[in-house]
């Protein structure tokens, strides 16, 4: 599956945590979860940590290798494969910890 969309803003929160998201409107038919997968970007590809959550409205790629603003921008997002499902957590904190485990579990799959 692959998925086009215009980067659009959100919340900011991936942000204030330190790993930011290029986000796109997206109502497809995938589960929620957190995937590894790809994000195509001005003829590149990138290594992605992509959520898709419960709303099931905006898909947010956090793209490895990657900084800078992206709005208005044209991205691709093809997530390859489920590494979770989307978790409560009790603090920002115990949150983060669990991104750094999931982009660690992505970039061992890419190599």
């Amino acid at each position: 599956m692959l998925i086009k969309g215009i980067v659009i803003q959100g919340k900011q929160r991936g942000h204030g945590l330190g790993f930011p998201t290029a986000n796109i409107k997206f109502e497809g038919d995938l589960a929620s979860g957190v995937y590894a997968g790809i994000v195509n970007f001005q003829g590149k590809e990138y290594r992605a940590a992509i959520f898709y959550g419960n709303d099931k409205k905006i898909m947010e790629a956090h793209i490895l290798g990657i900084s800078g603003d992206l709005y208005g921008k044209l991205i691709e997002i093809k997530p390859l494969k489920k590494i979770r499902e989307v978790m409560k957590f009790e603090s920002d904190e115990e949150m983060k910890q669990q991104i750094v485990a999931d982009i660690k579990k992505i970039r061992n799959m890419f190599l």
